[in-house]
């Protein structure tokens, strides 16, 4: 069976692509990383959030130390990450953010981020799609919305660029 183009979808008025919309730059300050070491899974290991800050157009304020990314490195090219930590708004809201993605690339290159080393972002693919959830009147819209995010992994600490999916 042949999948219609966006283009074709579009031209009989069936949908439209979504827009994305830049919401902002996360970064987020990560401590040494805790090894757990070899599990039928993959190798786990746990990195401590110590802080950080929000800057964006739509969105801004500072990262509360306390949050984490599980890691499982299902392979010596795949790393799956799972991070859960809070973002406290200008305006002291606060933002529980739990967030799922994928980082790949070479086996040296994965190898290196593995060891703390400094890797170009161009040669790693790292894609994320956190969920934003709050309460508060202000940003409780965000829990009903697709969030996209690009990351790159510095040595200590990790950017993130998000945007909404409209």
């Amino acid at each position: 069976m042949d999948t219609p183009s966006t283009a074709q979808i579009s031209a009989h008025g069936s949908a439209n692509p979504p827009r994305l919309v830049f919401l902002a730059s996360l970064s987020i300050e990560v401590a040494t990383p805790i090894e757990v070491g070899p599990t039928l899974e993959g190798t786990r290991r746990v990195i401590p959030i110590q802080g950080g800050t929000v800057s964006g157009p739509r969105l801004n304020g500072r990262i509360l130390p306390g949050g984490a990314d599980f890691q499982l490195l299902t392979s010596d090219t795949l790393t799956e990450l799972e991070a859960k930590y809070v973002i406290e708004t200008t305006s002291g809201e606060r933002i529980y953010v739990a967030n799922f993605g994928l980082r790949t690339g070479t086996p040296e290159d994965i190898a290196a981020l593995v060891r703390g080393e400094e890797v170009p972002p161009e040669r790693i693919y790292f894609r994320c799609t956190p969920r934003l959830l709050s309460a508060g009147e202000e940003w409780g819209w965000l829990a009903s919305r697709i969030i996209l995010g690009v990351g790159t992994r510095l040595p200590t600490e990790v950017r993130l660029e998000l945007w909404i999916v409209e």
